[in-house]
């Protein structure tokens, strides 16, 4: 099975994450053309090969462009050659400073800056919805924001659609993470492992003043995530808010590397010379085995949001619509289960599954529209089946059946509802007999 191992003896930042992608062989053109579909505009990528305490690598940085210049990122050569981008000058990032004044060691991002202009979450994840990325890349890019911001949101006490992005560190957040997202898309999505994280002892300045590491809101990402913090000698930041965020949402674990070969290895670098290491993100792709498994999976994995209420007086009418508003509005599924309340009441059991970014959203709707006083809600980890739709031929007309495919076995197939549904309504046949007519269709082919 095919895993990203993250070796973060170093920390980690969004900017170092995407310099080791293009070091393993990502194409700098693939990454430009998938984020030119956001539309976003007063920026220019740097890509660079540079060394760090003599280990060589990639340097990814975003710069805003300044009056007439309208540079453009380096074309990769192929087989993941990275030839030198244009002679910009550093420091422009905008960063958080440490005692002794220095940016911090990984690159541009600052949620905390002030004088500039800015996004807030609703903005930014409007921005990704309504591109033409894939739908995964825009799930795990929002997810990632929508985690840095419910970080930002507890920290001075705002809900998450307040929560602003300051300008320049929104541009470079943006593509930090849409681009760290296109990457793994070209990478055929490996899990994602990562080693311990490991954070420096020293401080920083923000907006809030100076604050000893980590700074506020990388212990808020990984603490939600439930992972673990180590302190190191070293008097800088090495875990950013962007590389707490794409670890949280991405790492299915955290500890040594186990089980794992190794094909290709890259690396990302920071911006400075650190003092007790390399200021570089290595990260390996390669083949992983469980060892306490005979069997490994390569199912999907993402992180959903299931919502409750128990109702003990609500018709069945409304109930209805809920539902129906509910998938309207991006529930991945709502089902309702009878139930025995207190005081032997019958009631329903009103559940609703959907993305994180839609859970806030989406309890609102319950509240208002049922007459529940409040909602549990729990996130939770999925396994998915890869799926693919494949075309058959019948005598409705062409229609598509759903293939779910485990270790390249297809174990599951169904027919697809839409599909089957235009035909039924354009020819006048039953659903059901559509239906059959798909499942005949690939059993046949097949």
């Amino acid at each position: 099975m095919k895993a990203l191992y993250l070796d973060i003896f170093s920390g980690i930042s969004g900017d170092m994450f995407l310099g080791s992608m293009i070091d393993l062989g990502v194409e700098t053109t693939a990454i430009q053309k998938e984020l030119k579909k956001l539309g976003l505009e007063g920026y220019h990528i740097h890509v660079s090969r540079k060394s760090r305490s003599a280990i060589r690598g990639v340097k990814f940085d975003v710069h805003p462009e300044h009056g007439h210049e309208k540079a453009h990122a380096p074309v990769s050569g192929q087989s993941g050659s990275h030839p030198h981008a244009h002679a910009h000058g550093e420091g422009h990032e905008h960063r958080h400073e440490n005692a002794d004044g220095d940016g911090h060691g990984h690159g541009h991002e600052d949620h905390h800056g002030q004088g500039h202009e800015s996004r807030d979450f609703s903005e930014i994840r409007r921005l990704i919805k309504t591109s033409d990325l894939s739908d995964r890349v825009k799930e795990k890019a929002i997810a990632v924001f929508h985690r840095i911001g419910m970080a930002e949101g507890k920290i001075h006490g705002q809900p998450l659609e307040a929560v602003h992005f300051h300008e320049v560190g929104a541009v470079d957040s943006i593509v930090d993470i849409v681009g760290g997202m296109v990457a793994l898309e070209q990478l055929d999505w490996p899990r994602v492992l990562s080693g311990p994280v490991v954070e420096g002892s020293g401080w920083i300045h923000c907006a809030h003043g100076r604050f000893p590491l980590p700074s506020m809101a990388t212990q808020e990402i990984l603490a939600a995530r439930g992972v673990s913090i180590t302190q190191v000698d070293e008097p800088h930041e090495l875990v950013t808010p962007t590389g707490a965020g794409i670890l949280a949402e991405l790492a299915e674990s955290f500890g040594p590397m186990r089980d794992l070969k190794g094909e290709r290895v890259g690396y990302g670098l920071g911006s400075r010379e650190h003092v007790t290491r390399p200021n570089v993100l290595r990260a390996i792709l390669g083949d992983v085995t469980e060892a306490r498994e005979d069997v490994s999976y390569d199912w999907e994995r993402d992180t959903v949001t299931l919502l409750e209420t128990n109702l003990d007086d609500a018709t069945a009418e409304v109930l209805g619509d809920v539902s129906e508003q509910a998938m309207s509005a991006g529930a991945l599924d709502v089902f309702q289960v009878p139930i025995q309340m207190k005081k032997g009441r019958s009631g329903i059991l009103l559940s609703l599954l959907c993305r994180q970014e839609d859970a806030d959203r989406l309890t609102a709707l319950l509240l208002r529209e049922t007459t529940a006083f409040g909602v549990r809600r729990v996130t939770t980890e999925r396994c998915k089946l890869h799926r693919e739709r494949v075309p058959v031929s019948t005598r409705y007309g062409e229609l598509e059946v759903k293939l779910g495919r485990l270790n390249g076995e297809c174990v599951q197939v169904a027919p697809e509802y839409e599909s089957c549904r235009a035909a039924a309504r354009q020819t006048g046949e039953p659903l059901r007999v559509v239906m059959d007519a798909a499942m005949k269709a690939w059993h046949l082919k097949g």
